[in-house]
């Protein structure tokens, strides 16, 4: 089977060793007291690497078609440093820290304004959906990773 998992062109922003993603609070987002529920913080930090992902050209869904391998988070370690409430403006930011053959570790950090409220370091794995195991990562990933990751900011 031929498989091409070559990154399309993506936009400008993704093309550097970071990436932002802008989120707004919505009311679905928060509790009673309008203060955002602890787990959705992890939903925005997904959904930035996703775009990031997907602004580097690189689609899930045709990399799981394709190789049959997606990605897993393996770890995350969060810090909860001040609340978000209802109608903040967020920015997600988003790091590469460090590359393996299966794996790559992010950086994650939450600002409202210019002030951090959120940090995480995520641990995700290249897994073999078939074999349920780890795998390396496609060769198109990996090279633009490590690009990314030698990229000063």
């Amino acid at each position: 089977m031929q498989t091409d998992i070559t990154p399309t062109t993506g936009n400008n922003s993704a093309q550097t060793s970071s990436f932002s993603l802008p989120v707004r609070i919505y009311y679905e987002d928060t509790d009673a007291g309008g203060v955002v529920y602890y787990a959705n913080y992890l939903r925005y930090c997904e959904r930035a690497r996703t775009e990031w992902r997907r602004a580097l050209g690189f689609d899930q869904g045709k990399l799981l078609s394709d190789t049959g391998t997606c990605f897993v988070v393996r770890a995350v370690q969060a810090d909860y440093l001040a609340p978000a409430r209802l109608d903040d403006a967020l920015n997600v930011v988003t790091s590469l820290t460090e590359l393996r053959a299966a794996s790559v570790s992010f950086l994650q950090r939450i600002y409202r304004e210019n002030n951090l409220i959120f940090t995480a370091t995520v641990k995700v794995v290249s897994v073999n959906l078939e074999k349920g195991r780890p795998t390396p990562w496609p060769e198109p990933i990996h090279t633009r990773f490590h690009e990314l990751l030698n990229t000063p900011l």
